[in-house]
């Protein structure tokens, strides 16, 4: 088994966690350039609003880039859940001035499928990563066939024999510290899911592929300290949160830079999926977990409305803010300045 650097063909043994609404192509070119692995989020992307991205990153850098999908399969609307789930927010689009009746349903996120990977053929994006499994085979073989790696998360020691059967060229150990979605597939019992430092030397030493390690990483020490338990590279977020490049909104960054950054929780109430965000008043109020929420993503679509709603105020109170357990390492620097001081003291700089 080689490096991770020469399997994926980086210079760093870092990969920038893709962050579906937080970030577009220009923090995947920033960090790639830097010699790390950028990554563009396509859960939230139309095929046209995809390929202009992949087409910016095609005109900005030569060296290698990830594009990542969940692959969930499309719940079945239930029309009592969501008017139960609407019902149950009704008090604050009062609140808010917001018209109920007028807020449309809608997926909130797309699972990958063939008309992405139309689109993708267009590209050839040396990597593709996934979330929540991996697709089904049809569609991981038209991804390989132009020679891409393929990248997926893991949550558990199960999950991550399960993606190695299925041929993945790497697993991303996600630990419980992480930011954002939970990438479980297997099982939705929560207390299955491990810290990084537990995680990530059981799914090493289950598993022959190289071991990307997620979550609760936010300086060089951490680096380390994850590679010295067998890890071959990172995958980092929430450090990346606060760069220029990232398109993190203001009521966001504010809350990163606050002293109530330090309290995150696993909360369903903003997607329908176990993600975690800094908690706010509506985690508070209608989380962290509730049975109400429709199934992921259907929570979405009712929610946004309040988001924006508040947003407009200046609040933070109805807005994803997605954020991992370690918030130190978020700096208002360049995504390139944040990569390589994240890969001080493992890359030795040239003579």
């Amino acid at each position: 088994m080689g490096s991770f650097e020469a399997l994926f063909g980086t210079e760093l043994p870092i990969i920038q966690a893709p962050m579906a609404g937080v970030q577009g192509s220009a923090l995947a070119i920033a960090v790639s350039n830097a010699g790390g692995l950028g990554s563009l989020p396509c859960a939230l992307l139309s095929v046209d609003a995809m390929r202009a991205e992949l087409a910016a990153i095609r005109g900005a850098t030569t060296k290698p880039f990830n594009v990542n999908f969940f692959c969930h399969t499309s719940p079945v609307p239930d029309f009592a859940r969501e008017t139960a789930w609407r019902e149950r927010l009704r008090p604050y689009y009062d609140e808010l001035g917001v018209d109920i009746s007028r807020v449309p349903a809608g997926p909130g996120r797309t699972p990958f499928s063939h008309d992405l990977v139309d689109a993708l053929s267009e590209f050839k994006p040396p990597v593709v990563s996934f979330h929540f499994g991996l697709p089904e085979p049809e569609l991981l073989e038209r991804v390989r066939g132009w020679g891409a790696k393929v990248l997926s998360s893991a949550t558990t020691v199960d999950e991550a024999r399960w993606l190695e059967t299925r041929g993945v060229d790497a697993v991303i150990a996600q630990g419980l510290e992480a930011g954002g979605h939970r990438g479980h597939f297997l099982s939705d019992d929560l207390t299955m899911q491990l810290g990084t430092f537990a995680l990530v030397p059981q799914i090493v030493k289950a598993v022959r592929v190289p071991v990307v390690a997620a979550g609760g990483i936010a300086d060089a020490a951490g680096v380390a300290a994850v590679m010295a338990l067998g890890a071959a590279a990172v995958q980092i977020g929430t450090a990346y949160l606060l760069c220029p490049e990232a398109t993190t909104s203001a009521v966001h960054r504010n809350a990163l830079g606050s002293d109530g950054a330090r309290h995150t929780a696993l909360t369903n109430v903003f997607t329908g999926r176990p993600a975690r965000s800094i908690v706010n008043r509506f985690v508070c109020e209608v989380g962290p977990i509730t049975d109400l929420a429709p199934a992921f993503p259907l929570a979405t679509a009712a929610v946004n409305r309040l988001r924006q709603a508040a947003e407009a105020r200046g609040s933070a109170d109805f807005s994803p803010l997605w954020a991992g357990q370690n918030v130190s390492g978020c700096k208002p620097i360049p995504a390139a300045e944040v990569t390589r001081q994240l890969a001080e003291g493992v890359v030795q700089p040239p003579c």
